[in-house]
């Protein structure tokens, strides 16, 4: 594109055909590449969650299945999730446990972090497949769902624009991070054509144009009904998924019968998008049929439900709490009370604000949660609400530090599920109980019980890549690392781009003696994950120790805008100011390190370094003192002998040298100072 080779753009302002008018204007220039490039429209109303990303797959696959199935294969799962209208067309490589499952025993809702995989597996698969064009545009960007929105993002962040432009086009101006150029579409007049009502109707209320607004709120209202319920069914015919997560929901609950068929349109909507982890869409939906549906009634309590889950997983825990609060006053069903009050506690346990949390309350909800669990007359359904209350009582426990309170009442969901669970019933629920007690196991040192569990529950379901990632930790603690690194590959294979798996995986490498295998996936976390603050912190240290200092500075730097003051960020800072010979500056990081985390033992062992070369010797015996005190090692009291020596206090010194040469009687500086002393 002329004037902007290698840059994205972004055109914002007007309506949609004032910014399709300056794109074909840049096209049509003398000298640009190509005359025409694909559009597409990412209103969240049309498609759902990934209106954008579903069109461009859709787009892509075709060419892309003759030019390289392998790589359509590596991204089965995030082209399945975005483009379900594709799942005819890409065979799943594995079938999860969730798959295989009655509706009604699919518990688990993907975390809100699921989608920022999807993203990256897409733009792998933009830039990988072979078949993507130099250009691509969307437009309503603004309008997009959230999905959508990360998407584009994670595209602009990863994409070379020398490889492939993206122009973004939105009512409202780029986002802060948008690093291209910027154009202001402006608004126009046009002749109004006929049938603006209808026409708003068939573009799926899309259509930004006031007028046609207005023509559409100027029809009787049966009239507006029909035009909704006929576009509805043209687009049911059609058979394809997508349409039921956007506009078939959108035109039912504007149609005839919004009670009956929108109701159940939005219902359906709801549990395809917390299946697939799509919060932000079935939060929407959720309030829109909750608007619609019976009060009291199944269908509504299921909105309901669905809708406060997702607003959990959000973060919107005070919306989700008037929720239950609602379902409270409005319903008598015991299972829907019961429902509310473990919904309540852990609201109070996992609030993602720590300083928010209330254990107390929460204990007090999941105790009303099993009082009435305990009554539920059937004996199936007792036993899964009731496990699955007791099974929240551990969590609240486990976070108090009693594990072995918490491991009692996982046991004993265990035990109900096998005596009163008809045999195959819940297997997800079951496995869940048998990892969080692999889990609590763990905890309390029992790691070959832990394991044997940890197994269970992944026998059960080998295709769940959060699972293997927990086996791979136990068996890291275990000594058994060459285990632990296949668990973790296979964590990796099963997802989409998974940066907890490459965290995992590098952690294992640094201690296993291979740094540049560390550097290698740290370097793959950050690039899936920007705002992963704790790759910044390893790589930060890992990058001082290979000597490159200033990639450790900008490390630090963005982590620090993450996270202002983070200790263990401001100990590598010392260290690296230190070496450079600004000492008044790595002692004003070690100082925040230590003032913020008393208890960092690195932080007061490297001050201790930089108090002893700059003179004060009995600072730096105090520090190693305190760091010898929050865990011995051999190299402290190494260190801390220099210093008694040359204060005179031989003594000491080889009492701190025959600790250390207690502690590793290999090491030869060690045997000298001791041979020496």
């Amino acid at each position: 594109m002329t004037g902007h080779t290698g840059r994205n753009l972004w055109i914002h302002g007007g309506r949609s055909v004032d910014r399709r008018k300056v794109l074909r204007d840049l096209l049509a220039a003398p000298g640009t590449a190509r005359q025409g490039i694909p559009v597409f429209d990412a209103h969240r109303r049309l498609r759902g969650p990934y209106t954008f990303g579903g069109g461009l797959l859709a787009a892509l696959l075709p060419a892309a299945s003759q030019r390289s199935s392998l790589v359509v294969g590596r991204h089965d799962i995030e082209i399945r999730a975005a483009a379900p209208d594709l799942r005819d067309r890409v065979a799943a490589r594995h079938e999860p446990l969730e798959a295989r499952v009655p509706a009604d025993e699919r518990i688990l809702v993907p975390a809100p972090r699921r989608t920022l995989r999807l993203a990256n597996g897409i733009t792998e698969f933009v830039r990988d497949c072979g078949a993507a064009p130099p250009i691509i545009a969307v437009d309503n960007a603004d309008r997009a769902d959230a999905t959508d929105r990360e998407l584009l993002a994670t595209l602009l962040r990863r994409c070379d624009p020398q490889r492939l432009i993206i122009v973004c086009c939105s009512t409202e101006p780029p986002p802060p991070f948008f690093d291209g150029r910027e154009i202001k579409a402006e608004s126009s007049t046009s002749v109004a054509p006929e049938n603006l009502a209808a026409r708003y109707v068939a573009a799926d209320g899309v259509l930004d144009d006031p007028r046609a607004v207005d023509a559409y709120h100027a029809l009787p209202a049966a009239e507006r009904a029909r035009l909704h319920d006929h576009r509805a069914d043209e687009l049911a015919a059609t058979g394809l998924t997508s349409w039921t997560l956007g506009a078939i929901p959108y035109h039912r609950e504007h149609g005839s019968d919004p009670r009956g068929a929108g109701v159940a349109a939005l219902s359906a909507a709801l549990d395809h998008c917390m299946r697939e982890g799509f919060l932000d869409a079935a939060a929407d939906l959720g309030a829109r049929g909750l608007r619609l549906a019976e009060p009291g009634s199944k269908r509504w309590w299921n909105l309901l439900q669905g809708t406060a889950t997702a607003l959990a997983g959000l973060g919107r825990t005070d919306e989700a709490r008037d929720l239950y609060d609602t379902a409270r006053r409005t319903s008598v069903d015991p299972e829907v009370h019961a429902a509310c009050a473990y919904g309540t506690a852990m609201l109070d346990a996992r609030h993602p604000d720590p300083a928010r949390r209330d254990l107390g309350r929460a204990e007090g909800w999941v105790n009303e949660a099993i009082a009435i669990s305990h009554l539920l007359p059937d004996r199936a359904v007792r036993a899964f609400k009731l496990g699955f209350d007791l099974n929240g009582k551990a969590l609240i426990e486990m976070r108090r530090g009693r594990a072995d309170a918490a491991l009692a009442l996982v046991d004993q969901a265990i035990e109900l599920a096998g005596r009163d669970l008809p045999p195959g019933r819940h297997p997800i629920h079951r496995m869940v109980l048998h990892a969080n007690r692999a889990q609590l196991l763990a905890r309390l040192g029992r790691l070959p019980e832990a394991l044997t569990e940890m197994d269970t529950a992944v026998t059960a379901d080998p295709a769940y890549p959060d699972q293997r990632l927990d086996r791979g930790n136990l068996l890291y603690r275990a000594g058994r690392p060459e285990a632990a690194r296949a668990e973790y590959d296979a964590a990796i294979d099963l997802s989409p781009p998974l940066p907890e798996g490459y965290y995992n995986r590098a952690q294992l490498l640094l201690a296993t003696g291979d740094p540049h295998g560390a550097k290698a996936d740290l370097d793959r976390v950050l690039e899936l994950d920007p705002g992963y603050l704790d790759a910044y912190i390893n790589r930060a240290g890992l990058l001082v120790q290979l000597g490159l200092d200033e990639q450790a500075r900008a490390d630090v730097a963005a982590g620090l805008a993450l996270a202002p003051g983070n200790p263990h960020l401001s100990c590598v800072l010392g260290q690296i100011e230190a070496p450079a010979g600004r000492h008044a500056q790595a002692r004003a990081a070690y100082d925040l390190a230590v003032s913020n985390a008393p208890d960092l033992a690195p932080a007061w062992a490297n001050r201790a370094i930089l108090r002893y070369e700059t003179g004060d010797l009995e600072g730096a015996v105090a520090d190693l003192t305190r760091a010898i005190e929050l865990g011995e090692q051999a190299t402290l009291y190494y260190n801390r002998a220099i210093a008694l020596k040359d204060l005179g206090r031989h003594a000491d010194a080889g009492a701190d040298l025959r600790r250390a040469h207690d502690l590793d009687p290999d090491d030869p500086d060690i045997r000298a100072a001791l041979a020496e002393s």
